[in-house]
């Protein structure tokens, strides 16, 4: 049994107060990545059979239930009955229970006198009508979660514990530190927003791209330090296609889906932590319970989803000797749309009232990729040297001239002004380095700029150049994509 390190003494204190005190029956326990779940759920627990209580712990998947009894064992937990077909642990007068929620739904909920639910965010259908009934009124039910961030939990948990944050842990040395990188800047234009994040399809094709797909190889090669790396896709296809370039290359790669046998995931874990294997291309389903060493995280799935991207990176933060750092190679600009994983935290739980705070609760500023050619190291806000290569941007004035008046961009003005002179300028600064960078020949970052503006460059600085950002380069890419499909018909 380990030692409560204080923000788990915090965590337990804390639940003890709003059940005992304040009689509050429905709490969620925000608990990043690293900040010791089990060992909190199984203090909590001690304490429930140390007043003769019985106590189910819930998961989310059956293949969960099994890790969650030999953690439960770990911490001295013994007293284990679990509910699922055929579990040789099937003993309904044990004190404490182990069941999914889908179990729970076929074969309906024991009496108990506590209920944990792990991953509390994932909202069940089930579990929320068991909460809110009679019955179940006056048992307190703990919601333990690293992304406590669902619409409407507010509706069905009163109160949010949150004990501890990422950067305290990683302050501490209870997570390590990452870097992050971004490697490319896909266009994502043309793909749909659906339900709050990207449409899956659509997303697949934008990632597809031949291109990409080697750049993620390329750069792991050179960025990723030869580390046990887990890489996230969009669907099978993307899967199987980065795993098969990854090998052309030279690099082992395993694939892992939602329908992968627990026998086979062992054995690809077993290679990576051999060093069999290299990187191990997987869709989503190694973004929870899963406790790998992982010195390298590929991002090759944009995604609008808060909690998906803290998820990903998650998987790469718990201290792993002698590794460092976690390495973050974002090839899909989650970074720069969302902000440092260590910046997203809620204050309150979300209960779906319009003008409710949606976002997280971030930094004003995002943080920003390095300028400089062949870096790609993403700096925290306001920070102008790169801590990588050392280089220090220009100062960018923040004065224009219109009409021979000088005047003063104002952030709320340079949002209302879409094709400011500063902006053209960067455009055109911007267009002359991709045309460097690709070897095109003189004159088209003009053509590229009376494209975009519909005026040539004439009042500009021809020969400026500064280091091409996300927006031009998508705007380029997507005039490319036109214009080939254009010459197809």
């Amino acid at each position: 049994m380990k030692e409560l390190r204080p923000h788990q003494t915090g965590a337990v204190a804390m639940l003890r107060e709003a059940i005992g005190r304040e009689r509050i029956k429905r709490l969620v326990l925000d608990l990043p990545t690293g900040a010791g779940k089990t060992v909190i759920a199984a203090a909590i627990i001690r304490m429930a059979r140390e007043k003769g209580n019985r106590v189910l712990f819930v998961v989310d998947a059956i293949s969960l239930i099994d890790q969650s009894v030999q953690a439960f064992y770990a911490e001295g937990i013994c007293e284990i009955g679990v509910i699922q077909a055929n579990h040789p642990m099937t003993d309904w007068s044990r004190p404490v229970q182990v069941a999914s929620v889908q179990t729970l739904q076929n074969r309906g909920m024991p009496q108990v006198d506590l209920v944990i639910i792990d991953e509390a965010h994932c909202m069940y259908k089930f579990m929320t009508e068991t909460m809110a009934s009679p019955e179940w009124e006056k048992v307190p039910f703990i919601g333990l979660s690293a992304t406590p961030w669902a619409k409407g939990m507010g509706n069905v948990y009163q109160k949010l514990i949150a004990p501890v944050r990422m950067q305290e842990l990683i302050d501490r040395e209870y997570l390590c530190p990452f870097r992050v990188f971004a490697a490319d800047h896909p266009d994502l234009s043309g793909v749909k927003i659906v339900r709050g994040d990207y449409h899956e399809g659509q997303l697949a094709d934008a990632m597809n791209d031949g291109q990409l797909i080697a750049d993620i190889v390329s750069t792991w090669a050179r960025l990723g330090e030869n580390r046990p790396t887990l890489c996230f896709c969009v669907d099978r296809a993307h899967a199987k296609q980065v795993q098969l370039r990854f090998e052309d290359a030279g690099i082992p790669a395993g694939y892992i889906d939602k329908d992968t046998p627990a026998s086979e995931r062992h054995a690809i874990r077993r290679k990576l932590d051999a060093g069999e294997i290299k990187v191990v291309c997987n869709i989503g389903c190694l973004t929870k319970g899963v406790d790998w060493a992982i010195g390298c995280v590929i991002l090759a799935r944009p995604t609008r989803s808060e909690m998906l991207y803290v998820q990903m990176v998650g998987r790469g933060l718990r201290v792993n000797p002698p590794m460092p750092d976690c390495i973050i190679l974002d090839h899909a600009d989650n970074t720069l749309r969302m902000g440092f994983v260590t910046d997203l935290s809620r204050g309150e739980l979300d209960t779906g009232k319009r003008g409710e705070r949606g976002a997280s609760e971030r930094r004003e500023a995002l943080p920003k990729e390095c300028s400089a050619p062949g870096c790609g190291f993403i700096k925290p806000p306001k920070v102008r040297e790169c801590p990588v290569c050392g280089f220090t941007p220009n100062a960018q004035s923040e004065i224009e001239e219109e009409d021979g008046e000088l005047v003063e961009v104002t952030p709320g003005k340079a949002k209302r002004a879409k094709s400011t002179m500063v902006d053209k300028q960067r455009w055109l600064a911007e267009l002359n380095y991709l045309a460097m960078e690709r070897g095109y020949k003189s004159g088209w970052a003009s053509q590229q700029y009376r494209s975009k503006f519909g005026v040539w460059p004439n009042q500009l600085n021809r020969a400026a150049m500064e280091i091409a950002g996300p927006e031009v380069r998508s705007y380029v890419r997507s005039q490319q994509i036109r214009y080939a499909k254009s010459r197809a018909a």
